[in-house]
């Protein structure tokens, strides 16, 4: 699979991409490891990814409080309202 940077043609490194908040959403050096990101509507980093298969993702509550953390190795950090069954 191509990285983003190769389906660009780009010849020039580090190729960085940001989105319309300046956020940094992908990153690729000349080695061709890269990472990207997403962020939320508050600009809190929502999940990210990598060349070397790693990933994480977040949830922030309305105070911006990150709330939950998953990674893709079996890290969970969890600490959303429960709600109870009537």
């Amino acid at each position: 699979m191509k990285t983003k940077a190769q389906k660009l043609n780009v010849t020039e490194f580090p190729f960085i991409n940001k989105d319309e908040n300046d956020n940094l959403i992908y990153f690729q050096d000349s080695y061709d490891y890269w990472w990207k990101s997403e962020y939320d509507e508050n600009n809190n980093e929502i999940y990210f990814e990598n060349s070397y298969d790693y990933w994480w993702k977040k949830e922030y509550d309305e105070n911006n409080n990150e709330i939950y953390h998953e990674t893709s190795d079996g890290i969970i950090k969890d600490n959303r309202l429960k709600t109870k069954n009537k």
